[in-house]
């Protein structure tokens, strides 16, 4: 199965192509832009297929970070991923950043169980804890630094942007300090999990974006 995997939820516009019979990836492209991921999208995805000697019609599923992450980031990968996937008669798979992560961690660290916090907006953390196999055990969910560094039994990897927020108040190993994982991952792990349901935002907090109330008008009586 050929995969294509779209990464738009944090700084990242990235985009890979990864055949999944030989285990192998194909192509990539990766912008490292911050905002502006929209615009940038799909010439990120057409350049990792010429990167891969490919068109679209050799896609059979197409991936996507899911979140958590930047809430426009993330709107605009799913309704990529979700498009092409229409598009082409394909499936779209979600796969979300904590999982990611951990599958780049426990590559590099087998045997272990890894926990992986992110953010880097006000007290609340994303976590969510992984076995050494890569079964989810909790979460994903928010919690502060202090409350997640009570949930850190046994000798567990710590991954994520935000993971130097808990390794200070629990002696553990710090690796992978990144809001989002290496591309491929994303494609590995969609085409382990290619019976999931179409992909939809992971929001573990609301938008920053709030409504203007201060300029509304008052309702004149009829």
């Amino acid at each position: 199965m050929i995969v294509l995997a779209i990464d738009t939820a944090a700084s990242l516009c990235a985009a890979c192509v990864y055949d999944a019979g030989k285990q192998a990836e194909l192509g990539r492209a990766v912008l490292d832009l911050g905002k502006g991921h929209a615009e940038h999208v799909m010439p990120v995805i057409e350049e990792a297929l010429h990167d891969a000697g490919l068109g679209f019609e050799a896609v059979e599923a197409v991936a996507v970070n899911v979140g958590p992450g930047s809430f426009t980031g993330v709107r605009v990968g799913v309704s990529a991923a979700r498009g092409l996937a229409l598009a082409l008669g394909i499936p779209a798979i979600g796969i979300n950043a904590l999982e990611a992560l951990a599958a780049q961690v426990r590559e590099a660290h087998p045997g272990r169980d890894v926990v992986v916090v992110t953010g880097n907006r006000g007290e609340s953390l994303a976590y969510a804890r992984y076995d050494a196999a890569g079964g989810l055990v909790e979460g994903p969910l928010l919690e502060t630094a202090a409350d997640i560094a009570k949930r850190l039994t046994g000798d567990p990897i710590l991954a994520g942007d935000a993971g130097d927020k808990v390794a200070g108040s629990a002696s553990v190993d710090a690796v992978l300090a990144s809001a989002t994982a290496d591309i491929v991952f994303y494609a590995r792990l969609a085409a382990q999990n290619a019976d999931r349901p179409k992909p939809v935002p992971l929001y573990l907090r609301g938008p920053d974006a709030k409504p203007q109330t201060a300029f509304a008008l008052p309702l004149k009586d009829a």
